[in-house]
């Protein structure tokens, strides 16, 4: 059986590598005697629309060049459960599979498409109740009077104002400083109504 190897790092995370999980999936498929066709990784969000490496194999995948997918955990193929049942009716459109390491999943069998559809929409619920768990304590910080966001940087908003001031837009600004134009904005502001001027950037 030929298979490819899809793993998924948070880009977020410059400490992880996706090599450590294709060490892992190709140990597991030399285990059972399998041939590896590609490794595919991506640098991403696993909710995030743009995976250049998963699109590839997918379509690789439609051409029939490998039987099976195998991965390190679901939630290095997706996010939530409509994402994951997706990517897997594409896989099985094109008689591909889809193997899990660590979780024991196999969708060539009932019981491991059923385990599939659980674990996804576990995985689904975990995220949200962390974002639940974020949004409840950032507004018990603020409730307390504690800053939120970027600390004050006299030096880096002044250079803002100066930029500011030769015409530069907001937009181009936050390039050249690697921020969000909205960051930008904000620090404007926050500087004009230290100074007394309450009008707007």
């Amino acid at each position: 059986m030929r298979v490819a190897l899809y793993a998924r790092v948070s880009r977020s995370d410059k400490e992880q590598d996706p090599e450590n999980q294709l060490l892992k999936l190709r140990q597991y498929a030399h285990a059972r005697g399998w041939e590896v066709y590609a490794s595919y990784s991506d640098y991403a969000s696993g909710a995030s629309p743009s995976r250049p490496a998963l699109d590839k194999m997918i379509k690789a995948g439609r051409g029939r060049f490998f039987d099976t997918v195998l991965i390190v955990r679901l939630d290095r193929l997706a996010r939530s459960v409509k994402q994951l049942l997706t990517i897997l009716e594409e896989l099985e459109r094109h008689g591909v599979a889809l193997v899990c390491s660590d979780q024991e999943i196999d969708t060539k069998s009932p019981a491991g498409r059923l385990l599939f559809t659980v674990l996804g929409a576990v995985a689904e619920l975990e995220l949200e109740l962390i974002r639940e768990r974020t949004k409840d304590g950032l507004a018990r910080a603020r409730a307390q009077g504690k800053r939120i966001g970027r600390p004050p940087n006299k030096a880096l908003d002044e250079e803002i104002e100066v930029l500011r001031a030769q015409g530069m837009s907001l937009r181009k600004i936050g390039e050249a400083v690697g921020m969000s134009h909205q960051a930008v904005k904000q620090r404007l502001r926050r500087a004009r109504v230290q100074k007394g001027d309450t009008n707007g950037p």
